[in-house]
């Protein structure tokens, strides 16, 4: 029974796939956070032509 529980490879593979989970949320964290910096410049620039004058 030890020798058959040394040799499962199961939780392995589990393993690999919650570390390739993390990867890849932090590729969508990184890359939603500087889009959302670029939209905030963006609408920032857009704010003076909006207004209406006075």
């Amino acid at each position: 029974m030890l020798w058959k529980f040394l040799r499962d490879e199961s939780a392995a593979t589990a393993i690999e796939y919650g570390l390739i989970a993390g990867a890849i949320a932090l590729a969508i964290i990184a890359a939603v956070g500087m889009t959302g910096d670029k939209l905030v410049e963006l609408f920032n620039s857009l704010i003076p032509a909006l207004t209406l004058p006075h």
